[in-house]
């Protein structure tokens, strides 16, 4: 995944018709990001230049960034993308009202990354130990129902596509 970053657009020039801005990486600190903006306003062609704006992003997956994106929050799920991958970027994009700076909440959901979610149900049924319930029930009348274990997860757990073709699963439950 690309380092997350954003493009700071100086709004008195852009409002001037003229284009001033920077490119900034996103994964540092909050004084850091500040300190960038603040360069750019500046450096700005418009003397006396308050007001910026996000205009672009990379990096941060499925999420969009708005104009006037906080730089706390752009700093947190920056940092998150940097530490965890393209996995935080998904959870976050599942719900827009977890909070970035808990990475302690994303590691707790997170169950990983599969080829598919029946891929993760059988691991899943393995794990539990429900093939060893059906070896020891030695009937061939006791299965695994691996289609309804695969649709029930799909209910239970937050399922999002990846840009690899494959599959993040959390659970929201924790």
């Amino acid at each position: 995944m690309t380092t997350p970053r954003i493009y700071v657009a100086c709004l008195a020039a852009y409002n001037a018709g003229r284009l001033h801005g920077a490119w900034i990486d996103a994964d540092q600190d909050t004084d850091a990001l500040w300190s960038e903006v603040e360069e750019v306003l500046r450096t700005s062609p418009i003397p006396g230049a308050e007001e910026w704006a996000i205009h672009d992003h990379e990096g941060f997956g499925p999420l969009q960034l708005s104009e006037y994106e906080s730089l706390e929050r752009v700093a947190a799920i920056a940092q998150g993308i940097t530490q965890h991958g393209a996995a935080f970027a998904a959870w976050l994009a599942g719900d827009d009202s977890r909070d970035p700076a808990d990475l302690d909440a994303f590691t707790d959901a997170y169950r990983g990354e599969w080829p598919t979610l029946r891929k993760y149900a059988e691991s899943f049924a393995d794990d539990i130990g429900l093939y060893e319930a059906v070896e020891r029930a030695g009937s061939p009348y006791v299965v695994v129902d691996i289609d309804m274990l695969e649709r029930d997860l799909e209910i239970e757990l937050d399922v999002v596509d990846s840009a690899d073709h494959t599959v993040y699963v959390f659970d929201p439950n924790v």
